[in-house]
């Protein structure tokens, strides 16, 4: 596909923290399985996420705490199959890295069976160990924070995180910690735009938003959310960019060219 593209390579690490620094913004999406992968790759999309979602979108479970290493490894490496260009990041499960050696040998199973560059994992505190003990053994790390979907029962839901001054705040120090810790990537979910832009600003690696307004050096979305699949209702933040344009390819395209416009997200997509 790319033989004839003499400009063509793939990315990696220090290509995404220097768009950070000069941009354009990154396009993001998830994937599972190697078919729309190499439609996403195709269509200019800079990171593919094997995200744990697949536990509701691909499997129909009511959130993610099913999703097993098996499951991730095995679409991890179908993914893989189907990129040529895009970073491919892929998530540690529910309790995959509850301490450090097990957090190891999960990650490097993602990482030597399921072709990820990156694993990622949610939460800061405790976690913060992990990170540093994943990158110290070579395994590069992107956080998770703001609505942690592992951590759904916790927080009652699926609801907006860093509200009140005081949340933000936490918030902010845990951006902090985690990037300290070592984590290349952070992915920040569901939280007010306003807050979302200053921790993008204080941080010095890229920050990946979905549901965080419009100042992140990128952003994502759930594959099935950008193809307007997802069944019952689709989150605020998601937008079917399927609709009038005929096709995967088209709908991933006008995807990629609105986050690097700035015309995705709007308002009515952040809170």
């Amino acid at each position: 596909m790319y033989s004839d593209r003499p400009d063509f390579r793939p990315l990696g690490l220090p290509d995404l923290q220097q768009r950070k620094r000069s941009g354009p913004v990154l396009a993001c999406v998830t994937a599972y399985e190697a078919s729309i992968a190499a439609r996403a790759d195709e269509a200019g999309v800079d990171l593919v996420l094997v995200g744990d979602s697949l536990g509701m979108v691909v499997q129909g479970h009511a959130n993610t705490l099913a999703v097993t290493m098996d499951a991730m490894t095995y679409h991890s490496s179908c993914v893989a199959r189907g990129l040529r260009r895009a970073l491919l990041v892929a998530d540690l499960p529910f309790m995959a890295y509850r301490d450090v050696p097990t957090a190891f040998a999960n990650a490097a199973r993602l990482v030597a069976e399921g072709g990820a560059t990156m694993v990622k994992l949610e939460g800061a505190d405790w976690v913060c160990e992990v990170i540093a003990a994943l990158v110290s053994r070579e395994i590069p790390v992107c956080a998770h924070l703001g609505l942690t979907p592992q951590s759904v029962h916790r927080l009652g839901g699926y609801r907006v995180q860093g509200r009140d001054e005081a949340a933000a705040q936490r918030l902010r120090e845990d951006a902090r910690r985690v990037q300290d810790a070592g984590a290349g990537l952070l992915v920040l979910e569901c939280v007010p735009a306003a807050l979302a832009a200053t921790i993008t600003r204080e941080l010095s690696i890229p920050v990946i938003g979905i549901g965080a307004g419009p100042h992140c050096d990128g952003q994502i979305l759930v594959m099935h959310d950008l193809l307007g699949i997802t069944p019952g209702k689709r989150p605020r933040f998601s937008k079917d960019f399927l609709a009038g344009t005929g096709s995967v390819l088209a709908a991933i395209t006008a995807y990629v060219e609105a986050v690097r416009t700035g015309s995705f997200p709007g308002a009515e997509h952040s809170y």
